[in-house]
């Protein structure tokens, strides 16, 4: 790890001096924090943070190395990452290389030596905003200007840089075939898919909903991804549809979002977000508190849901918002959250094996019908 200095410029002025991490160079995005003590890798990796820059709250970055099987892409996907207290001395005996070693191959921007928690409670106060990372622009003007000219989160499209390019299959096994549109999904989504015995094909988030149908699927999945819902014209007209088709629906965090937009709920932008693998959240229906995993930006406003269009069944104990929906014109439900929590607590892997149930119910119920 280096010596060289690094600064971080935030769009309202503020700068921080700390040490560059990574690889030397300069990046910009919208600067959000994560309060999960373990798993970076996972978080770096996570398709749901394009456009963003990532601050670790938990102040040890780095001390157990990095390793392929952490990954939930097969690249960074976060835009830079700040930390308190950055080490190359990592300790353990899956570990293939450093985390600076994995941020040089990768090209990945950070800065080490931030007071974390003072930039957190200002961001806190603030709300979310662009900033800028750089260790070869070190002008405070310039890199401020930098910060205010990177483009807004509000009305940005990003799924399209992060969806595959063409329709894969994941797994195939004796259970149902199910469809997953990819916005930005994560690996151990899939592989909650794949561990239920599940047939799975991925498919580019621009697809048809006639060319998903052609493969005959059980079932419909809307994954999590990056940027602004309601800039997603195409997706949420495709959503919309599908939710003509009597096909069982489900869709997590930026899915969820969508199949509440394609329902005419209303979607909007939060001052700070949620992103941690401890955020508490209650089950309306079986009064269950589970402790999740999130990151999420925006919500759907409660204000806006109307009895005829779903139940609000999951609900944030830390400030009311929405967490999930069951929706009452079509066979499906949503969280905001994330189920397979990679990393996170296990508390809602359950939600898999709902989704499957109602697809099971709606195969007996066609076979009686028929």
């Amino acid at each position: 790890m280096s010596e060289q200095t690094a600064k971080l410029a935030l769009e309202d002025g503020t700068i921080v001096v700390g040490q560059a991490v990574g690889h030397a160079g300069e990046t910009s995005g919208e600067l959000c924090f994560n309060t999960s003590m373990s798993g970076y890798q996972e978080i770096l990796t996570d398709p749901s943070y394009v456009g963003q820059l990532m601050m670790m709250t938990y102040p040890h970055i780095g001390n157990y190395g990095c390793f392929e099987e952490a990954t939930e892409a097969d690249r960074p996907m976060v835009n830079g990452l700040v930390v308190r207290a950055f080490t190359d001395q990592h300790s353990n005996e899956s570990a293939e290389e450093s985390l600076d070693a994995y941020m040089k191959r990768h090209e990945l921007v950070g800065i080490t030596g931030i007071d974390t928690r003072k930039l957190v409670r200002h961001i806190r106060s603030k709300g979310v905003m662009n900033a800028v990372i750089s260790s070869v622009d070190l002008d405070d003007a310039s890199l401020v200007a930098k910060a205010k000219g990177a483009p807004s989160m509000a009305g940005l499209e990003l799924a399209s840089r992060v969806t595959t390019p063409e329709a894969y299959d994941y797994s195939f096994g004796e259970g149902p075939r199910v469809a997953v549109y990819d916005f930005g999904v994560k690996r151990n989504i899939l592989r909650s898919f794949a561990n239920r015995d599940c047939t799975v094909r991925v498919f580019p988030a621009s697809t048809s909903l006639e060319g998903v149908l052609s493969w005959n699927p059980d079932g419909i999945f809307f994954s999590n991804g990056p940027g602004d819902p309601r800039a997603m014209e195409e997706a949420i007209g495709i959503v919309r549809e599908a939710t003509t088709k009597d096909i069982p629906l489900f869709g997590i965090c930026l899915g969820h979002q969508l199949m509440s937009l394609a329902e005419g709920l209303e979607v909007y932008k939060m001052k700070v977000g949620h992103r941690g693998a401890n955020q508490p959240v209650i089950n309306l229906e079986s009064g269950h508190v589970e402790i999740t995993t999130q990151n999420h930006g925006f919500a759907v406003k409660g204000e806006s849901i109307g009895e005829e269009i779903a139940f609000i069944n999951h609900k944030n104990l830390n400030d009311g918002t929405v967490e999930g929906l069951r929706f009452k014109r079509f066979p499906g439900f949503s969280v905001q959250y994330h189920p397979e929590a990679c990393p996170g607590p296990h508390d809602s892997h359950y939600l898999f094996d709902e989704f499957l149930s109602l697809v099971q119910k709606h195969q007996a119920k066609g076979a009686v019908a028929s």
